[in-house]
Parts: C-alpha cells; structure tokens; sequence
C-alpha cells in the first residue's frame, strides 16, 4: 500500500486513465474527486458494507443507470424501422 501526504489541488494518477484529486476536508473528513471511466468500478467501503457486498467480481454496483427501454417502445421502433424499409423497397 502507498501512503501519500497531498495538499489541496494535488492529484494521483492511476495509469494513464485514472486520477484521484485531493480537495481538501477537515479533520474527519477528507474530500476527494475520482475522475475514471465508466467502466470502472468505484464504491465506498460504506457502499459495500451497507449492501452486504465484498469487493470484487461478480459484486459490481451500479452507479450510472442503465438506460432501459420498454417492450412496447421496442414494439413500435421494431413497427417503425419495418415501414420504413417496406417504403425504401417500394421506392427504390
């Protein structure tokens, strides 16, 4: 483990993808901003011990929604794509 004494505005950089900003605090609380891909998964130990969950694979948390789509909105794009390559095929 590394132990780093940072100022605020200093940063770590993790890889090449990866940077952690310190942004200051008080004594019982240090702020810091995570600036990683999406694809990344970062968690609050408080998060994982909160949800009953161990780091690692298969524990993943979500922390950007997945955009859903409903059945019937996939229904009526599937409806519309068809019309319109029906009228492609007839003008085309």
């Amino acid at each position: 483990m590394l132990k780093l004494s940072v100022k605020p505005g200093e940063y770590v950089l993790i890889g090449d993808d990866i940077k952690i900003v310190f942004a200051g605090g008080s004594s019982n609380n240090i702020r810091i901003l995570v600036d990683a891909p999406k694809s990344y998964n970062i968690a609050r130990s408080e998060a994982l011990e909160r949800y009953g969950m161990a780091p690692g694979p298969g524990n993943e948390m979500k922390h950007y929604r997945d955009r859903e789509i409903s059945p019937e909105a996939k229904e009526k794009i599937k409806a519309i794509l068809m019309a319109e390559r029906r009228k492609a095929r007839k003008n085309g």
